[in-house]
């Protein structure tokens, strides 16, 4: 992959407000170096709900519709975050669909390639793991209605005053 289109990739995914947020500029160099960068049409299903993921994707153009049919939502994902996060972590099938809104360009990380990195960088695997954490902390709280986690904190602490 050319240098420059590395690094614009790199300030995409380094940048995103909801991406891997713990990740460092050397992680994010090694996580790039190992990626397959995907690309899907608009209307094309990226995740199927009820089938494995086998990695997870980061978005690098585009955005996509995640379809939780179970809870009759959509949300959607943008540039620099992740998607199919949880059958990557717990190795079942998908719990959503997630579609193309419009062209998607995106990352794919299969488990066995983040395996060996994070063996290998056994930092990275941390902060990456983090950020999972608070990625998928901030996405339920958003299900089930309670605001983001901003908002939480601040009435947490009001109701404890």
């Amino acid at each position: 992959m050319p240098h420059s289109t590395q690094k614009q990739d790199m300030s995409v995914l380094s940048r995103a407000k909801n991406g891997l947020s713990y990740l460092t500029a050397n992680d994010w160099a090694l996580v790039v170096d190992k990626a397959v960068r995907r690309q899907f049409k608009a209307g094309e299903t990226i995740v199927h709900n009820g089938k494995p993921t086998h990695g997870l994707y980061l978005l690098l153009k585009g955005t996509a519709s995640v379809q939780i049919v179970s809870q009759h939502k959509t949300l959607l994902v943008s540039e620099g975050e992740v998607f199919g996060e949880i059958s990557f972590l717990d190795e079942l099938p998908a719990t959503a669909d997630v579609v193309a809104k419009e062209a998607v360009e995106a990352f794919y990380l299969d488990r066995p390639t983040l395996q060996t990195l994070f063996e290998l960088f056994p930092h990275l695997g941390s902060r990456f793991y983090h950020s999972l954490a608070d990625i998928l902390s901030r996405r339920l709280r958003e299900i089930v209605g309670s605001g983001s986690p901003v908002a939480a904190k601040a009435s947490s602490k009001q109701a404890s005053s």
